[in-house]
């Protein structure tokens, strides 16, 4: 069974920085893409930012020019370094793998919260 662990959210002043990091045990499928969503309360998941094998990488609108996505390969892992986060960035960031077939994996979900 597939499982991803989730870790980085947290407390941060407007301003300031996280780095969320999200890991992949290796399964019986290849890995096509992974990244980050984010759902804020009575509100559907968003995309924030997804990076794939080749290293193209898509991001929301909102989130350019201050977030980046980085992927290591090798330990199947996927970073979000979270830059000028501000209020408006609170929500809860979930891990997103897709691998081959289709088949989609969440994380459980960390807590980012921007507020001074």
């Amino acid at each position: 069974q597939a499982q991803l662990v989730e870790s980085g959210g947290g407390l941060v002043q407007p301003g300031g920085s996280l780095r969320l990091s999200c890991t992949a045990p290796r399964g019986t499928f290849t890995i096509n893409s992974m990244g980050w969503y984010r759902q804020y309360p009575g509100k559907e998941r968003e995309l924030v930012a997804t990076i794939t094998n080749s290293g193209n990488t898509n991001f929301a609108d909102s989130v350019k020019g201050r977030f980046t996505i980085s992927r290591d390969n090798a330990k199947n892992t996927v970073y979000l370094q979270m830059n000028s986060l501000q209020p408006e960035d609170t929500a809860v960031y979930y891990c997103y793998v897709r691998m081959t077939y289709g088949i989609d994996v969440w994380g459980k979900g960390t807590l980012v919260t921007v507020s001074s």
